[in-house]
């Protein structure tokens, strides 16, 4: 049995979202993980998006991403229809903006729901929503010396 104070996202709310936020700093699947800790949760499906070092067959040699101002608040936007439209327990979704290296975190989600399906289910919505709705863009630099914006 688990304390709430192992899962400081789970103290006095009944909000499932429990964790949003847009960063320049690293990101941390531990601090996501701990807060969608949830008593109720049989499942827990975390994503993680890493800088990879090839696009579309192109070698990749540096990423960067920028957002909107508003990034944040419509990350919570997505996380709150995803809250209301799937049985979670608990939601946290953070994604990283700035200059990232090859293999460094670009974006962690996790969602807990009662069920592992549930949870799967939930997630991928998350990160797909999250994609296609956030105002978060991805300029990529390539070793032929191109460049790239991703959903610009």
């Amino acid at each position: 049995m688990t304390s709430h104070s192992d899962h400081p996202g789970e103290r006095g709310t009944d909000d499932p979202v429990r964790l949003v936020a847009v960063r320049d700093t690293p990101l941390s699947v531990d601090e996501v993980f701990r807060a969608v800790g949830h008593e109720a949760a049989g499942g827990i499906a975390l994503f993680v998006g890493t800088v990879r070092n090839h696009d579309g067959g192109a070698a990749v040699d540096a990423l960067g991403y920028t957002c909107h101002p508003s990034a944040e608040a419509e990350l919570r936007r997505v996380a709150e229809k995803i809250a209301a439209n799937h049985p979670v327990r608990a939601l946290a979704a953070v994604h990283r903006v700035g200059d990232l290296s090859i293999g460094d975190l670009a974006v962690v989600v996790a969602v807990a729901c009662a069920h592992r399906g549930e949870a799967f289910d939930a997630c991928r919505a998350l990160i797909d929503d999250l994609k296609r709705e956030v105002p978060i863009w991805k300029h990529q630099k390539f070793s032929d010396g191109t460049e790239d914006w991703v959903g610009a």
